[in-house]
């Protein structure tokens, strides 16, 4: 079994690949099967790939945006909604901003253009499966600066608004370095603790603020200042 492809637990990530042109889609499957993932399913168009998320539970979906049936974000959407543990890596040969503004809007941890090379691809994967956000260089500056610009925006006012949640000061610790655009890998070093640890913490902050994903985490995050501290 590759080290690239081999989970925490030691078993390998199950992947799905998601992509209406079938000789890329099966290129990709191929090439993460090499690497030692396991690729429990294959798509070519949204509403297939809805389904057959559902039935093999993938670790990571490595998504195309084009897709007839339905759109990659709107796939991306219904299936982090309803698999929290999901992680979604987009592959696409749009570099267009708003795309991948929208790709992680709907819940995509990272979004790496087709033009990587095999290697690129294995690697991000890898750090999908982990938790990380994975950008193709460059975008990631791009997410950020609009993590930024939603949180400048008004909130809307809650009438009977609940206390906020109290957060441990571990919890607090590591939510401040995933508002400065930290990966998981980065936090554990910087704390001197596993990476285990910090992704255990981030799911305990995320079930405490009853939020789905990072994006809502980090946004919550510069929201309050926690970037700047």
């Amino acid at each position: 079994m590759s080290e690239r492809g081999a989970a925490e637990t030691g078993q390998p990530v199950r992947v799905m690949v998601v992509d209406d042109h079938p000789m890329w889609r099966d290129a990709v499957a191929r090439d993460l099967d090499a690497a030692g993932f396991e690729v429990v399913a294959t798509a070519g168009d949204g509403p297939q790939a809805v389904r057959r998320a559902k039935a093999t539970t993938p670790r990571v979906l490595v998504l195309d945006l084009n897709l007839p049936g339905m759109p990659g974000v709107q796939v991306c959407k219904e299936l982090v909604g309803s698999h929290p543990g999901l992680r979604v890596l987009v592959l696409s040969a749009s570099g267009e901003h708003a795309d991948v503004l929208e790709a992680v809007k709907s819940g995509a941890t990272g979004y790496l253009l087709k033009s990587a090379s095999t290697e690129e691809l294995i690697d991000a994967v890898r750090r999908t499966a982990l938790g990380d956000p994975v950008f193709t260089p460059g975008l990631a500056g791009l997410v950020l600066g609009e993590y930024r610009r939603l949180a400048s925006e008004p909130a809307p006012v809650a009438s009977d608004e609940p206390k906020a949640p109290q957060l441990t000061e571990r919890e607090t610790e590591v939510l401040r370095l995933v508002a400065k655009g930290l990966s998981y890998k980065q936090i554990a070093e910087r704390l001197v603790i596993s990476h285990r640890t910090v992704q255990n913490h981030v799911q305990n902050t995320l079930g405490k603020l009853q939020l789905h994903n990072r994006v809502e985490l980090v946004r919550y995050a510069i929201e309050r200042g926690l970037d700047d501290a």
